[in-house]
């Protein structure tokens, strides 16, 4: 009986430590819309230069980041300058679609006939 409780005992002490160690990144990185964007856009770009998205699918995805853009512009300023967490939880969904889309892209049998493989 003793054993079981020293096991539950130390079973329930160890989850939040293990839950504290794992955490790695800072809230800050975590919820950074801004550097999300220019890395997504960098990935973009990147694709555009080795031929791996063409300039339609490059022109598209533009546009879908402008349309984000213009949401979390419209977000702050509904809401005094700040996002939400509400709002940050929505972008955040919103850029791992776009991120898909941009993985999609690169990784297609379309690329841009213009660019020599490398």
């Amino acid at each position: 009986m003793n054993l079981k409780c020293l096991i539950v005992a130390v079973s329930l002490g160890a989850i939040p430590a293990a839950s504290a160690l794992a955490q790695q990144t800072t809230y800050k990185q975590r919820h950074t819309v801004n550097a999300r964007d220019a890395r997504q856009q960098a990935r973009i770009n990147k694709g555009v230069a080795d031929g791996q998205i063409t300039p339609k699918g490059a022109a598209a995805a533009d546009v879908h980041q402008a349309r984000l853009n213009s949401e979390q512009s419209n977000m702050r300023a509904a809401d005094g300058g700040h996002l939400t967490s509400q709002d940050r939880h929505k972008l955040a969904r919103q850029q791992d679609r776009t991120s898909q889309r941009i993985y999609d892209r690169n990784h297609n049998a379309a690329t841009d006939p213009g660019v020599p493989p490398s």
